[in-house]
């Protein structure tokens, strides 16, 4: 018997190595014996992380940082609040603007005006609120001491009265035009527009950036006072019209001249009702 041995061996060693393979393949499918011999298929797969939402800076608007602050007007039933926002450090508006907000501190109350001076206060800048007995009369926001975007009105029983958009200071839909229409720096004219209608103050600039002329429209047409000046800033010329839009019996009349030296050279004493 010892004789067949050596062909039972042959058998076993030319037994086709795809059933060897079979038997021997791995479990886990992910490598072949061809793998490189590491730990890497052992780590788990990493999981892409929704990213996390930046948070809200509170007191900073339009990239500014801010300050809360409050005033009160008024007595008993009457009194006022407003609730407002102002910047950290006096800084003059950047453009020109007839009204400009901002917080006095010696008067502790929110001033408008038309030439201000950073020694007595700061801009307001942020949203702004005026509130009585819990009722908001008003509600905008300023930027740098201007009424920038959507205001609105209301009455004590909360019916809204009004409502204007605004960018930085003027009604939004106002017209524009320069001296220098590429870079935009010297502005020539700026015709209030609301809705449509010319609405609101009016102003011409000398090339030099002084006023030039200056009046107000309501409804479409010029009403009350409107004054020429001189390039050097003295007044020129003040032409007067109907404080009602809609009066056609009185026409407009040169009521005052005066000369490039400031000296009165002309008045009409006409009386306008």
């Amino acid at each position: 018997m010892l004789r067949y041995l050596p062909f039972a061996v042959i058998l076993v060693l030319s037994f086709p190595a795809t059933v060897m393979a079979q038997e021997t393949e791995p479990e886990d499918q992910r490598f072949t014996v061809d793998t490189p011999v590491n730990l890497d298929f052992l780590k788990e797969e990493k999981v892409e992380e929704a990213p996390k939402k930046k948070k809200v800076k509170k007191k900073v608007f339009y990239g500014v940082k801010t300050k809360k602050g409050f005033a009160r007007r008024g007595s008993g039933n009457r009194v006022t609040y407003e609730l407002f926002y102002y910047l950290k450090k006096p800084e003059m508006p950047k453009t020109f603007v007839r009204d400009i907000y901002y917080y006095d501190y010696a008067r502790r109350e929110v001033i408008r005006t038309s030439k201000f001076d950073p020694k007595k206060g700061v801009l307001l800048h942020g949203p702004y609120k005026r509130v009585m007995n819990e009722v908001i009369l008003e509600s905008g926001i300023f930027y740098k001491g201007t009424k920038h975007g959507r205001w609105m009105t209301y009455k004590q029983d909360s019916t809204l009265t009004d409502k204007a958009l605004y960018f930085r200071g003027w009604p939004k839909e106002s017209q524009v035009t320069y001296y220098d229409p590429m870079e935009r720096k010297k502005v020539k004219e700026i015709t209030p527009i609301e809705f449509g209608e010319k609405e609101g103050f009016y102003y011409m600039f000398h090339e030099n950036g002084l006023i030039a002329v200056t009046g107000e429209y309501k409804w479409g047409r010029k009403v009350g006072s409107w004054i020429e000046y001189y390039p050097t800033g003295k007044r020129k010329k003040l032409v007067t019209y109907s404080k009602d839009p809609f009066d056609k019996d009185l026409m407009p009349y040169v009521k005052t001249e005066w000369n490039d030296k400031g000296k009165e050279i002309y008045r009409n004493n006409k009386m306008v009702k």
